[in-house]
């Protein structure tokens, strides 16, 4: 019965059930917006870390990466190993990707450069790696004899796209080896230190010219990102071998970052939630205040105060849901309207090129978002109602 009445209320005051259901709406939908675009933002930079340069985790032999060794490559992986073979029959395991990093020098003919190289099965490499951002010539994949070069790195070797470029380095033997190849692409990830130094070659490039067939570190791709712990616990348990995620193996462009982002979005989070819930509060205790006649007369009526706070707050939990509701259906239509394009932001930290990011709606920030609009409106509503109920009932009744 108790609902029955409040809808006849809310219905019979559309002007005020309005004003309630438009700030609870606008507010909720703030909130959606803002936690989705956080979101966005955050998955984006994880999906640029892993589809550009590190998968989902790298596998070392165990203790390689904790110290200098005096000869690295004597605790590389053999790639023929079982352990490989099993590792590349894991379920959770789409894709196994071979390398080797090495410094070397580059040279034109004319100018020579070192630089920081790393050596990688181009063919696979280029299916999985799809975000690094070359903005001259194509991602290297089948080329035998190509070589990805970072922007900086190939202004300053003045090199285009198709241009020979030499390749020298010691082998472990300590002897000098050159291998010759084509430019096949130049990416630009906005960090000047990666930009100005690195490059890339194929896997049996790398390793004729430093004279092993052995790899340093494996990088994975898993199906899913949620497979890494899994694959972690199966590759620790080798004894032999250990695995580093990717938040680790870019702790300082990555990690770094989320952590300084996250913390800036929760601060912005808590004062638009606070922000919000004053706003639904304001509203919903004016229109309170407003009603003191009405309520003097349920009270003189015979309603207890308890039957006529009950009433007041079946309508603010109506009106909360109802609110919500509108709000998070108003977030989804702005979303696949005018923010269906993505936002351009200027760089983040530690990069120095703009971007693009989504809003990414949450279905997990749903209850949150009628929790919010629901407590805000009781909140609202008890607190405005205790000062009217205070109130003798002769002067609601003139109010």
């Amino acid at each position: 019965m108790i609902i029955k009445f409040s809808f006849r209320n809310i219905w019979r005051q559309r002007s005020r059930a309005i004003a309630v259901l438009a700030t609870v709406s606008l507010g909720i939908s703030a909130l959606m917006i803002y936690h989705g675009f956080n979101a966005g933002i955050m998955n984006q930079y994880r999906e640029n870390t892993i589809r550009a340069r590190f998968g989902h985790g790298q596998v070392n032999t165990k203790g390689y990466r904790d110290q200098i060794w005096d000869k690295p490559w004597s605790r590389w992986i053999d790639p023929a190993s079982p352990f490989v073979a099993n590792l590349k029959a894991r379920p959770e395991v789409e894709y196994v990707f071979p390398r080797i990093a090495f410094y070397a020098l580059l040279n034109n003919g004319e100018k020579t450069l070192s630089g920081a190289g790393e050596g990688v099965d181009g063919s696979s490499e280029s299916k999985f790696f799809t975000t690094l951002n070359v903005i001259e010539g194509k991602i290297l994949s089948d080329e035998a004899e190509g070589v990805l070069l970072g922007k900086g790195l190939a202004e300053a070797l003045r090199l285009k796209v198709g241009d020979r470029v030499t390749v020298l380095a010691n082998t472990h033997s300590g002897s000098l080896n050159a291998v010759d190849v084509y430019v096949t692409g130049i990416f630009f990830a906005g960090m000047k230190s990666f930009d100005d130094t690195f490059f890339r070659i194929q896997l049996t490039k790398a390793q004729e010219l430093l004279d092993t067939q052995k790899v340093e570190s494996i990088a994975l791709g898993l199906r899913k990102l949620e497979d890494w712990p899994k694959v972690a616990r199966w590759i620790k348990k080798t004894k032999d071998f250990e695995a580093t995620p990717f938040n680790v193996l870019d702790k300082v462009y990555y990690q770094n970052s989320v952590d300084f982002l996250q913390a800036q979005f929760n601060f912005m989070f808590l004062v638009i939630v606070i922000i919000v819930v004053l706003g639904i509060y304001n509203t919903v205790s004016t229109i309170i205040l407003e009603r003191k006649g009405e309520i003097g007369n349920l009270r003189a009526n015979g309603d207890s105060n308890r039957e006529v706070l009950g009433l007041l707050l079946t309508e603010s939990l109506i009106l909360g849901i109802l609110g919500a509701t509108l709000g998070l259906v108003i977030s989804y239509l702005c979303n696949w309207t005018i923010l269906s394009q993505g936002i351009q932001m200027p760089p983040g930290p530690g990069i120095t090129r703009q971007f693009t990011t989504f809003v990414e709606l949450q279905l997990s920030f749903i209850p949150v978002c009628y929790l919010i609009g629901i407590l805000s409106s009781f909140f609202g509503t008890i607190m405005a109602a205790r000062k009217v109920l205070k109130m003798p009932i002769t002067e609601l009744l003139r109010g």
